[in-house]
């Protein structure tokens, strides 16, 4: 198995309507042997949308993952002086959480995991899914792409004639750009074609 031991946090923040693409993207991490600890930002865990309910996701994360989702900032502060993880993923990763990662902003669950986690000069994936990538986030992409132990998962414009500025990662790069990030290096291509 290709990930056989490999401890992944698994950050979901609210692109409701991408977290269909992500699940069985943790499906297949599981299923190569890694160990998943979902960690759900306030928004994924309490906001009942037309994509479902929280409590669903809730259950279905625990379900697949045997593991206790962890949503509060507080539980999410152990990753960092415990060095409980050996990667940690954001997907989807909203252009709220990346210009918060991109600024060292701290103020949620997944923003803390990212920067417990990265004290331990551990890798972190970004996923990212965000309608204003090409838009007042460009510049935050800008940063996180010279950000040292951060890895951006492939990613283009999925709607350039309706939505020019909005950019959405290939969910199905997670595990290859975790593959390639436990060797400290950037999957490539980073800019695909939708």
């Amino acid at each position: 198995m290709l990930l056989e031991g490999i401890k992944i946090g698994f950050g979901l923040t609210g692109s409701f309507c991408t977290i269909d693409k992500v699940i069985p993207e943790i499906e297949k991490l599981v299923s190569n042997g890694a160990k998943v600890f979902p960690i759900l930002s306030g928004s994924v865990s309490k906001f009942d949308t037309r994509f479902g309910r929280a409590e669903d996701l809730r259950l279905k994360l625990e379900g697949i993952t045997g593991n206790k989702v962890i949503d509060s900032i507080v539980d999410a502060e152990p990753i960092g002086p415990k060095s409980l993880l050996d990667i940690m993923v954001v997907a989807p990763c909203t252009g709220n959480t990346l210009a918060k990662i991109a600024n060292g902003i701290t103020d949620t669950t997944v923003t803390m995991a990212c920067k417990a986690h990265l004290r331990n000069q551990k890798p972190v994936v970004l996923s990212i899914s965000t309608n204003d990538g090409l838009g007042a986030n460009a510049k935050n992409i800008g940063l996180l792409l010279n950000m040292k132990n951060i890895y951006l998962v492939p990613f283009g414009q999925d709607g350039p004639g309706t939505k020019p500025n909005s950019l959405v990662a290939d969910t199905t790069q997670i595990m290859p750009t975790i593959l390639e990030a436990l060797n400290h290096k950037q999957i490539q291509p980073i800019l695909i074609k939708y």
